[in-house]
């Protein structure tokens, strides 16, 4: 490894780089080769070059900056550079002239995920507690698909080619780290948190045209929120098998920290659910 291999930080630089810490450390850098240059002008250039270098290598200047920065800047501030895990994920939707995202005679103001879900019998009341449940015979069928979906990458492209109404042929899967992206024709059309939460969308969103009335109506963004949340009554992972486990969790940025809850498999640690702590307690 080269020199500059072995000083690089990955985990604060390039799509790591945490930006508030980043102007930080650059202001001090400035004030600092300021300073030196009262002294001595080619001195102080000299410092402000090192200094630079520091920050795009390594992230920043002074040790302990990300901390530091989490510890003293305003959480206002740090909010604008950061804005917390994700509400949701699956299919990007767009939205349409009437502002709806989709066709006119879909109203999103009184659009409620799990009055969609109920009203089509997709989960109901539980019979030994206070919640909802999977209806017996939807949760069949959406097991059957989701094994359908895991094993054969043909079958998923098709699947999300439907959904978008495009070529299968145009449609390709792409790993990010443990996230698992979308394109079509090589344009980003939605991110899944894991391959196992994108087999669990591609299965369900084949099986709710069958239960949800004017399922062809609601536009992309609001069929994403019904697949998403249906995520949350899965039992058994949709890619490894094995549990699956929810709780509350702390999640860090190189901003701040997020409390969110979070359902992941057990047997592999894929993500199928996040979403912010105080959305859920709402």
């Amino acid at each position: 490894m080269s020199t500059l291999q072995r000083l690089r930080q990955p985990e604060y630089t390039g799509e790591n780089r945490c930006v508030p810490c980043t102007l930080a450390n650059s202001v001090i850098a400035v004030v600092l080769a300021a300073a030196v240059a009262v002294v001595s002008v080619p001195a102080g250039v000299a410092v402000l070059l090192v200094s630079a270098l520091a920050i795009w290598i390594r992230g920043y200047l002074v040790p302990g900056t990300p901390e530091l920065t989490k510890r003293y800047f305003p959480d206002r501030l740090l909010a604008v550079f950061d804005e917390g895990p994700e509400r949701s994920s699956g299919l990007a939707g767009t939205e349409a002239k009437d502002g709806s995202g989709g066709t006119g005679s879909f109203d999103a103001g009184s659009f409620d995920a799990e009055r969609v879900l109920l009203d089509g019998g997709v989960v109901e009341p539980c019979e030994e507690v206070e919640d909802l449940c999977l209806d017996e015979g939807f949760e069949r069928a959406w097991y059957d698909r989701m094994g359908t979906v895991r094993d054969d990458e043909t079958a998923a492209r098709e699947e999300l080619a439907r959904q978008l109404d495009v070529d299968p042929g145009s449609v390709t899967f792409e790993e990010h780290g443990a996230a698992t992206v979308a394109r079509i024709d090589g344009a980003r059309a939605g991110q899944w948190e894991s391959r196992a939460a994108l087999v669990a969308d591609l299965a369900a969103a084949h099986e709710l045209p069958g239960h949800v009335e004017g399922w062809e109506s609601i536009p992309t963004r609001y069929r994403s929120q019904l697949l998403g949340g249906l995520r949350i009554f899965l039992e058994e992972c949709p890619d490894c098998g094995g549990p699956v486990l929810a709780g509350r969790e702390t999640v860090r940025s190189c901003c701040r920290s997020h409390e969110v809850v979070a359902a992941s498999c057990e047997s592999c640690g894929a993500r199928l659910l996040e979403l912010p702590y105080e959305d859920v307690a709402a």
